[in-house]
């Protein structure tokens, strides 16, 4: 596959680059015929954040957005495939179950170590070579550039947590990849708000977060994991819920102006 296969990109002005790494839907052919059929309905998708964040595109942010499904290898683990939650149930680089325990392979069709090494050369590695320079780019342009992990959830999975999550889970790595001003820019919009939220709780921000969020090298990196009840129908087929998205949608902007703009005062 093509870089271009892998992975949309938009260029944009502003100090700032959204990363969408679970957008992706597409199971490539030849990996399509050893998939179940609950594999194939891909529904763990972080679904149409693209649309959702597409006010930030046009204010100039940068967007980077995965166009391959995470059931063929996750762009927010570690090449190594360590976890990132020890002791507590999460899918791996390349998940062989849904968020839901259903099984992704048919009998006899999970990827070998030798598959997994294909596939991060022809997945993994492209999008994380992009987001590395276009970090190193807009970081020597602006100084300072804002990392922001766009991602969503069903927000009801007994398998992986506990009741339903908070509508907002914000993750800065326990705060070690912002500067703290600016994670504190952005919870002070959320007391103007009717959503639930929590910041470094159930998530703490995956791979890409953790790896790229340098705030004393001027790089900093915000997760947010939102409920897809708060924009979408969680069932299939998936729709996107405009008339509740507009809810949601002002409160997100706030929350990355305001990161923003407390990053700038930092400079």
């Amino acid at each position: 596959m093509t870089d271009s296969r892998v992975f949309d990109f938009k260029a944009g002005s502003l100090p700032l680059l959204v990363s969408i790494p679970h957008l992706g839907s597409i199971i490539p052919d030849d990996l399509l015929d050893g998939c179940t059929d609950a594999a194939r309905t891909v529904a763990d998708t972080d679904w149409h954040l693209d649309q959702l964040y597409d006010f930030a595109a046009q204010a100039g942010a940068s967007v980077l957005s995965a166009r391959v499904s995470r059931y063929v290898i996750d762009l927010n683990r570690p090449p190594s495939g360590e976890s990132l939650y020890p002791g507590q149930t999460t899918t791996g680089l390349c998940p062989c179950e849904t968020f839901r325990g259903e099984p992704i392979y048919a009998d006899g069709k999970v990827p070998s170590s030798e598959e997994i090494a294909a596939r991060l050369q022809a997945f993994h590695a492209p999008y994380h070579a992009k987001l590395r320079e276009t970090l190193r780019e807009l970081r020597a342009e602006h100084g300072q550039v804002l990392l922001w992990e766009a991602h969503s959830i069903a927000s009801v999975l007994p398998r992986l947590f506990d009741g339903k999550l908070p509508d907002l889970n914000l993750g800065t790595n326990s705060g070690k990849s912002c500067a703290p001003q600016v994670l504190d820019a952005v919870t002070a919009t959320l007391s103007r708000q009717p959503f639930s939220w929590v910041a470094n709780g159930r998530f703490k921000g995956g791979y890409i977060t953790r790896e790229y969020g340098r705030p004393e090298e001027g790089i900093h990196a915000i997760q947010l994991e939102m409920c897809q009840s708060s924009y979408m129908n969680e069932d299939a087929p998936f729709d996107y819920r405009p008339d509740i998205a507009a809810s949601i949608k002002p409160v997100v902007e706030q929350m990355m102006s305001a990161a923003l703009e407390a990053m700038r005062r930092l400079s």
